[in-house]
């Protein structure tokens, strides 16, 4: 608290329990965005009661991944009896980039969502598990259709809200005697409206490849599925409103720095990895500066 910086690290040893401090310069979080974040909210100490570089008390909020689960599936004729091939980590799939909300406004929702495809022959024929029948007859089937089946999943952009949160259990530790966190988050009406386009605009998309025996799937998958997680240690150049500049370097600790998913702002609807790992170079890059600088 005398010099407003992070000193090091505590760990804790898996099998003994016994802590130990270790001390740096700079200390880099990238513990992924929830233990990220449970990191920072432990933090605590005399002046900082609410946790690490919380000073504006929105770190674990605007929790936000993405909405999964509506899309379609179906048998392309041309396909169908053809010999299977072994397509086993062979880059067979597609991906069909947003088309929602670029040019043209939607009525129903704002953002939108990509198309991540699969076909071909892998090790498993994952058509029999949608496969009615039984015995030669059900066999005979899946195998005409092993390599014809086709399958497209919407990935959607979830809204980053306050509301939607993670903050500390005050009841459940873990293995270790630190607090666990806790989940207020659901999908909003915009997830909801976009999720059910998903599954119309893959099903059109399979119709009008004239594919036959279409399954439709409209159910969303529970919230977290996507593990995709977003967004609780926010970046943005008002303190009062976010975590960390654009560098990840909070804005209450110079010397403290979160490079990981934990800093987005929005959550788009690609998949999050390569994003992570540029803001990561790009923040490490600045750190070298500087510290040629002197200022850190």
């Amino acid at each position: 608290d005398s010099t407003n910086k992070a000193t090091g690290v505590r760990v804790i040893d898996k099998n003994t329990k016994e802590t130990m401090d270790f001390t740096g310069r700079l200390v880099i979080v990238a513990a992924s965005c929830l233990e990220s974040t449970r990191l920072l909210l432990n933090s605590k100490s005399a002046n900082r009661s609410n946790g690490a570089a919380n000073s504006s008390g929105v770190v674990g909020h605007y929790f936000s991944e993405h909405v999964m689960g509506p899309g379609a599936s179906g048998t392309l004729p041309s396909r169908k009896g053809t010999a299977p091939t072994n397509d086993d980590g062979r880059p067979q799939s597609t991906y069909i980039v947003r088309f929602r909300n670029v040019t043209d406004k939607h009525p129903g929702f704002i953002r939108g969502y990509g198309f991540q495809g699969a076909s071909g022959a892998a090790e498993y024929p994952a058509n029999a598990a949608e496969t009615t029948g039984f015995g030669a007859a059900f066999k005979k089937t899946v195998r005409e259709n092993y390599p014809a089946r086709v399958n497209y999943s919407g990935f959607g952009e979830v809204l980053a809200r306050k509301e939607n949160r993670v903050f500390l259990d005050p009841a459940v530790k873990d293995a270790w005697g630190v607090p666990a966190l806790k989940f207020d988050y659901t999908f909003g009406d915009n997830e909801k409206k976009m999720a059910a386009d998903m599954a119309d605009t893959a099903e059109e998309m399979l119709r009008a490849a004239g594919a036959t025996d279409i399954v439709v799937r409209r159910n969303i998958l529970t919230e977290g599925w996507s593990i995709h997680e977003m967004g609780t240690a926010r970046m943005g150049n008002d303190p009062k409103t976010s975590v960390t500049n654009s560098f990840g370097q909070t804005h209450d600790i110079k010397n403290l720095f979160v490079v990981d998913g934990s800093i987005f702002v929005s959550a788009s609807c690609q998949n999050p990895t390569w994003m992570i790992m540029a803001l990561c170079w790009r923040a490490m890059y600045y750190v070298k500066d500087e510290m040629k600088r002197g200022n850190l």
